[in-house]
């Protein structure tokens, strides 16, 4: 199971994305393991937003969850989703990226046109018509390896110029965590600042997230429309994330936290999807309706609302 899930928030959308990402990325050549499919559709009833659809799905083997929760939050590029492309694993990389650029690009927003940069012979940053943004990126063959979907953050307004120490935070929370390659801005670079970061890779739990510095005028920030599921299997490392991650006591509401920097996270025990997917439906009400009014999740109570 993948430790850290990215969770996409939308109004209504959330199975038509779900299948629009699934279709326009398809499978990444021919391996069973890099495929794209829905998992799993899930319907919780009335929550605070009503009728909520939650939706597991994958892109090239890399798992996603998205959920229908109302008009609450919206989707913006302060995170995005880097895809590589590279041409020493697949002779059609190129290609591919432009097939799958005309489909996330048509009625989005391109924010970096695709073309040359110095950092890669052909890059375009673009916010699909969901508004979710995609990095795509012809990786250079001739690089370190890094797999095909990274979670990127940008840090923008209150907290641009923090990417280090916000990075340099994760690394320390999270077990199995290594900094990857990290630049800084060189001077002269007019609104960004020097020193401040130009990008950086790390991993957590030997998952691969970007991150970077940008002192633009942008008009978004991090919000609950994208937060991050930790998949925890036991109560002692429930407690564990909540106690160094929430810093934000008012954003705390059923295994939902905000940590200091504003990234939203949800901390679930791996038996959650079990418990609902084993209870009746008069149960899985009452199950809901109870968990839902919880904080901090706690399993053992979990369990005893379920029957177990």
């Amino acid at each position: 199971m993948q430790k850290i899930v990215p969770s996409l928030w939308f109004d209504k959308e959330a199975k038509e994305t779900a299948q629009f990402y699934v279709e326009t990325f398809g499978d990444y050549l021919d391996s069973k393991s890099f495929v794209s499919k829905i998992n799993n559709i899930n319907t919780l009833h009335n929550t605070p937003s009503g009728d909520t659809e939650i939706i597991d799905f994958q892109i090239w083997g890399y798992s996603f969850n998205a959920f229908s929760a109302g008009p609450m939050f919206k989707l913006n590029p302060s995170i995005s989703f880097m895809v590589n492309f590279d041409p020493s694993q697949n002779k059609q990389a190129k290609k591919q990226l432009d097939q799958i650029w005309e489909k996330l690009a048509a009625d989005g927003e391109v924010l970096m046109p695709l073309g040359k940069y110095d950092f890669s012979k052909h890059y375009g940053w673009v916010q699909d018509k969901f508004g979710l943004s995609w990095q795509l990126i012809y990786t250079d063959p001739d690089g370190e390896p890094r797999p095909l979907i990274i979670p990127s953050l940008l840090f923008v307004g209150e907290i641009c110029g923090q990417a280090e120490e916000a990075t340099n935070f994760y690394i320390d929370v999270f077990k199995q965590s290594a900094r990857g390659i990290m630049a800084k801005y060189p001077p002269g670079m007019e609104l960004d600042q020097e020193g401040m970061i130009m990008f950086t890779d790390f991993k957590l739990l030997n998952q691969w997230f970007a991150a970077m510095d940008s002192a633009q005028d942008h008009k978004f920030a991090f919000n609950e429309a994208v937060s991050f599921i930790i998949n925890c299997k036991t109560q002692a490392e429930i407690d564990y994330y909540w106690d160094k991650l929430s810093a934000v006591p008012e954003s705390e509401q059923c295994g939902w936290l905000k940590d200091k920097y504003g990234l939203s996270w949800q901390i679930v025990p791996t038996i959650l999807d079990e418990l609902l997917a084993t209870t009746s439906s008069a149960q899985k009400e009452r199950f809901t309706q109870a968990f839902l009014k919880m904080k901090k999740l706690n399993i053992a109570k979990l369990k005893k609302l379920a029957g177990q």
